[in-house]
């Protein structure tokens, strides 16, 4: 029902904000290589190549841009910052839009639209396509949905402080609010 919808500006600010631009390949945050590299004090962000010492950690999924992950982002690999804006809006409009389209059978708000998109795009259209938060939706319990942002806040086995931020931030987008406000009160609610 929201084949109409696409995501808006309050939306890709929301995922910028927390996805931040990388131009330069990284591997995961909650890797064993971006472990292994932090811990000897390089900084895994900065990383042409992988060297030799830590071959035998994985650091997938390697991300670039706004977030973006695929068989194409691999170590070494550099774009520039229109490449990365073409990526993500082709990402959004192939991958994400459409999987929330596929997975929400009510008629969606573009604020609630918005907030989807970005929990679709960093947790997954899998796993949130078949989640108790689109259940709900789809069961006309707007409120019980909202409520189920933050139970999306682990990341390689822990709770993670910045996803509980943007799932704060994305609840209260869907729920209403502006993209900044909502960024602002998440970021003090978990300081």
């Amino acid at each position: 029902m929201a084949a109409e919808l696409h995501l808006g500006a309050e939306g890709t600010y929301l995922c910028h904000y927390f996805e931040k631009l990388k131009l330069r390949a990284y591997p995961d945050p909650h890797s064993p290589l971006f472990k292994a590299l932090t811990g000897d004090s390089i900084d895994p962000y900065s990383l042409q190549a992988v060297p030799a010492k830590f071959a035998q950690f994985s650091g997938a999924p390697w991300t670039i841009g706004w977030g973006d992950t695929g068989p194409d982002v691999v170590p070494g690999l550099v774009i520039t910052a229109e490449q990365a804006d073409q990526r993500f809006a082709r990402r959004m409009s192939t991958e994400f839009e459409p999987g929330v389209r596929a997975a929400v059978r009510v008629a969606l708000a573009q604020n609630e639209f918005d907030a989807l998109v970005s929990i679709f795009y960093n947790a997954g259209v899998g796993a949130l396509g078949k989640s108790t938060l689109v259940r709900k939706l789809n069961a006309g319990d707007r409120a019980g949905a909202a409520t189920e942002f933050s139970r999306w806040n682990m990341a390689g086995g822990e709770r993670s402080k910045g996803l509980d931020r943007r799932r704060e931030a994305e609840r209260l987008v869907f729920l209403g609010t502006a993209a900044r406000e909502a960024i602002a009160t998440a970021l003090r609610k978990f300081s």
